[in-house]
């Protein structure tokens, strides 16, 4: 059974840090590219980063590039998203998904980790 299970959401302020992470289990990790995906208080799902089954590519909405990264470890089979000067509209929750092969979509979501960015 494929499982993610998000982790390091919280209250932060603006301007500060946080390290999301994922867990997967249930299927070999490091065949599949990972994304994370966010949704916002009252709004749809947004694409925030993606990244190759190996780490050597990766990928960012326009609104994350140089504030997030995001990363994997193959050996721990964990995925991460390293946030930096956030805003407020960072406030969202935070899904991990496993891609499907070839590209084209994601089919496991975990059930997300809430960031809440605040004063």
């Amino acid at each position: 059974e494929v499982q993610l299970v998000e982790s390091g959401g919280g209250l932060v302020q603006p301007g500060g840090s946080l390290r999301l992470s994922c867990a997967a289990s249930g299927f070999t990790f490091d065949d599949y590219a990972m994304s994370w995906v966010r949704q916002a208080p009252g709004k749809g799902l947004e694409w925030v980063s993606a990244i190759s089954w190996n780490g050597g590519s990766t990928y960012y909405a326009e609104s994350m590039k140089g504030r997030f990264t995001i990363s994997r470890d193959n050996d721990k089979n964990t995925l991460y998203l390293q946030m930096n000067s956030l805003k407020s509209e960072d406030t969202a929750v935070y899904y991990c998904a496993k891609e499907v092969a070839g590209g084209g979509g994601m089919d496991y979501w975990g059930k997300g980790t809430l960031v809440t960015v605040s004063s």
